[in-house]
């Protein structure tokens, strides 16, 4: 039988995946089991709606903001759950009620919704979003993009139960 050393690289070199004991096959995540959540970020509330109507798309479109919800600890992705996204685009402030709305994770646990293109505020284009929902803590994100020329923003929740 040959004894096999998993050190941080051969796991690293894996792509951080690792083969289960007893060579069933089985590929897991290196890190799944220690994923912490997510923190709330400073700025992250400002301008926040409470209840923000669930919509196929804000405004006329042409931006892209997408991420994932998974849950801390295991890392298993959450479906079904309400993440509000809103920001200063091309056709308003993000204090503006238009400029506000939600969408719900897939089976998967991803999110994606359509948007005007984010113009920079205070010199810097972001986008805010929340969880909110109360079945786990809440959390605020508010991502910078590194031009004002994208069209996506990619942004990630962790979640912890409440």
């Amino acid at each position: 039988m040959t004894n096999s050393h998993l050190s941080r690289r051969s796991v690293m070199a894996l792509g951080g995946a690792v083969l289960v004991a007893g060579g069933s096959g089985l590929v897991l995540p290196a890190r799944a089991a220690g994923l912490a959540p997510t923190p709330s970020m400073r700025g992250g509330s400002n301008n926040y709606r409470p209840g923000a109507a669930i919509v196929d798309r804000i405004g006329g479109g042409g931006f892209w903001m997408t991420g994932t919800v998974r849950r801390a600890g295991d890392g298993a992705p959450l479906p079904g759950q309400r993440i509000q996204i809103w920001a200063h685009t091309t056709e308003g402030h993000e204090r503006d009620p238009q400029s506000h709305g939600a969408t719900l994770t897939d089976a998967n646990g991803e999110f994606r919704l359509e948007m005007p293109q984010i113009v920079p505020a205070f010199g810097q284009p972001h986008g805010h979003l929340a969880y909110d929902s109360g079945e786990f803590e809440t959390v605020f994100l508010r991502p910078i993009m590194a031009s004002s020329k994208d069209q996506t923003l990619a942004a990630h929740f962790v979640l912890q139960p409440a």
